[in-house]
């Protein structure tokens, strides 16, 4: 029976490749984990990195993990058409074993420009997510997945993102990617409980497990909190290799735990040092956990016709409306008052249960990325 694959976040950055270095002269590093679609500024891939693509596309033991899709845009845009032109000629030179998307859209109308924020849990974006998941499929031919989001405005969203999760994958027979760190922002920014959210998630779905680190933001709207934020630039905290050692048990369908960090975060010795250590951990908490356990494929069942491109029109002037609102809101307060007189207002996006602090948290993000 297969164990569990202990893989690091592995792209085509000097910090990054410093850091795993170390661990695959040790022969440590079971799996990559690749963003194929973070090259768009890079004119030629190297060959040695190729070379090392190759290496662990050639024992089955490479997995892809898109970024910049942006699955829910209420419009099918022609970054999206050659995000999966790329995706299908990259497909054909590396075998992967499983093709992964963030949740969410992309603010920002430069396509590589944009913070993921979460959508309204409506039909229209389940059925806009399950047309986007099967093209995902048609494009690669391998099982598709889902990372949870990191970021919500309420604790209705917190509470809704399984059940929205489970359904969107039904069609495709996909998975989820359980980020730990993302999690453990929701649990902090909502006080809940761990076993109280983890019960929400459909836990045979996970084939794919991240953990990473993150920051604390100062929040002016809620003096008295501190908000948690997915940087990936800081090491793992204590709690999510806490979270990791109870959630493994509860995923009989898991098959990778992986480590991410940014290279902005690992542009140091020390940073560096603790990535190594981060990964042992990891790696023994997963070698303590790995009982034997079938290797769930996630394929579909049936044959999935893709039909005429799904699209709201009106979904996706309010996307550029919000990404307006919070890229150049003066305050978070500017962007409560433009977000009530907008087309958000009393419509799926339930804006009038969002938390004052997660607004100022979305500005924060959405300002960062606009930069």
């Amino acid at each position: 029976m297969p164990r569990i694959l202990s893989a690091v976040a592995c792209n085509l950055d000097a910090n990054i490749l410093a850091a795993c270095l170390p661990l695959m002269e040790e022969s440590r590093v079971d799996a990559i984990e690749w963003s194929f679609d973070a090259l768009h500024k890079v004119k030629e891939v190297p060959d040695w990195f190729r070379d090392l693509l190759t290496a662990f596309s050639d024992e089955n033991r490479l997995i892809g993990h898109g970024v910049f899709f942006s699955l829910f845009s209420g419009k099918w845009l022609p970054e999206q058409e050659a995000w999966l032109s790329h995706l299908r000629q990259t497909a054909t030179e590396f075998t992967f074993d499983h093709i992964t998307e963030h949740f969410g859209f992309m603010t920002g109308r430069d396509f590589h420009h944009g913070a993921p924020l979460n959508i309204p849990y409506s039909a229209s974006t389940l059925n806009i997510g399950r047309d986007r998941l099967k093209r995902i499929y048609h494009a690669c031919g391998r099982p598709v997945g889902l990372e949870n989001l990191a970021f919500s405005y309420s604790l209705d969203e917190v509470k809704r993102h399984g059940v929205f999760l489970d359904q969107l994958l039904a069609p495709v027979n996909g998975f989820i990617i359980l980020d730990l760190h993302n999690l453990y922002c929701q649990l902090r920014n909502f006080d809940l409980a761990f076993d109280e959210l983890i019960a929400l998630y459909p836990l045979d779905k996970v084939r794919e497990i991240h953990i990473s680190g993150g920051s604390w933001d100062d929040s002016a709207a809620s003096p008295d909190r501190s908000i948690r934020r997915d940087t990936h630039d800081e090491a793992v905290p204590p709690e999510v290799f806490q979270l990791l050692e109870l959630t493994i048990p509860k995923c009989p369908h898991l098959k990778y735990v992986v480590l991410e960090q940014l290279g902005t975060g690992l542009s140091s010795d020390s940073s560096r040092a603790a990535f190594y250590n981060d990964f042992l951990h990891m790696q023994e908490i997963v070698s303590r956990a790995d009982e034997d356990r079938a290797d769930y494929l996630f394929l579909p069942s049936l044959s999935l016709p893709t039909g005429p491109v799904a699209e709201d029109l009106t979904l996706y002037a309010q996307q550029l409306e919000l990404s307006a609102i919070l890229e150049t809101a003066e305050s978070y307060d500017a962007a409560m008052l433009l977000l009530a007189q907008s087309s958000l207002a009393s419509s799926d996006w339930r804006i009038e249960q969002w938390e004052p602090y997660m607004i100022e948290t979305a500005v924060k993000i959405a300002r960062k990325w606009k930069k």
